[in-house]
C-alpha cells in the first residue's frame, strides 16, 4: 500500500494536481494512507469522514431526498458526495467512499461488503460498485482503500 501511495503522490506532484477524499465506511483510512507519506501535503487538500447521514447532508450537501430514496449506501449518494467534494475542495481528483463494512447493518438488498467508490477527475465522474465477500470489517475497509488507490492510479495514467 505504501508503494502505491508513494507512486500516487509522485504522479500528482509531477502533474501538479491536488486530491481530496470524502470517506464513510473507511473512516479516514484512505486519507491516513496518503498522509503517511512525506510530501503528501503538497498534493492532498482535504479529507472528510462523513460517517453519518446527517454529516453527508450538512457537510457534503448530499440532498436528504437522495439518502431517503436510495440510502446512504447507493450510487446516487456516492455520486453526490464526490461532486460536492469537488466543489468544496477545488481539487483536481476527488474520491468518495460509502458502503457497509459490517459485521452488521447489511440486508438482502444491500449486504455487508457492498461498497461504492466515486472518482471525479476534472469533469469526468465515475461511480464503481463493489461487493467484497469476506465479512470482516477490517478486511472490507482495507480492500476498499486498496481498490481506491488503484482507481486513483488508473486515473493518473
Amino acid at each position: 500500500m505504501k508503494n502505491k501511495c508513494n507512486k500516487i503522490i509522485n504522479l500528482l506532484k509531477k502533474k501538479k494536481l491536488k486530491i481530496a477524499f470524502a470517506e464513510s465506511c473507511t473512516g479516514g483510512m484512505l486519507a491516513s494512507s496518503i498522509t503517511s507519506v512525506a510530501g503528501s501535503s503538497k498534493v492532498f487538500t482535504l479529507g472528510l469522514v462523513t460517517y453519518s447521514n446527517n454529516s453527508k447532508n450538512s457537510v457534503l450537501k448530499v440532498p436528504k431526498e437522495i439518502i431517503k430514496k436510495y440510502g446512504a449506501v447507493s450510487e446516487q449518494c456516492c455520486l453526490s458526495m464526490v461532486k460536492n467534494l469537488s466543489r468544496i475542495s477545488k481539487s483536481h481528483i476527488c474520491i468518495s467512499i460509502t458502503g457497509i463494512a459490517g459485521p452488521n447493518g447489511g440486508s438482502k438488498k444491500k449486504p455487508v461488503g457492498l461498497v461504492y467508490i466515486g472518482v471525479k477527475k476534472v469533469n469526468k465522474v465515475n461511480v464503481f460498485r463493489y461487493f467484497f465477500k469476506n465479512k470482516s470489517r477490517r478486511y472490507i475497509q482495507k480492500v476498499t482503500v486498496t481498490k481506491s488507490l488503484d482507481l486513483i492510479l488508473n486515473s493518473l495514467k
